[in-house]
């Protein structure tokens, strides 16, 4: 799997946050190994992601 971020994302910062913590919450806190890869995937786009404040 690949650590890179390709592209700057197309959801905001607060909306990756969002889908972030609803996958925390389903998981009632603890990931399974796919989960913790989405979890991954997810932190990633976030911090490409246009952050507030910030001009796309």
């Amino acid at each position: 799997m690949s650590t890179t971020v390709e592209t700057r994302s197309e959801r905001s910062a607060a909306e990756v946050n969002e889908e972030i913590r609803a996958l925390w919450f389903r998981s009632g806190g603890t990931l399974s190994v796919e989960q913790r890869e989405e979890y991954q995937r997810l932190v990633l786009e976030w911090a490409a992601a246009p952050q507030p404040g910030e001009a796309a």
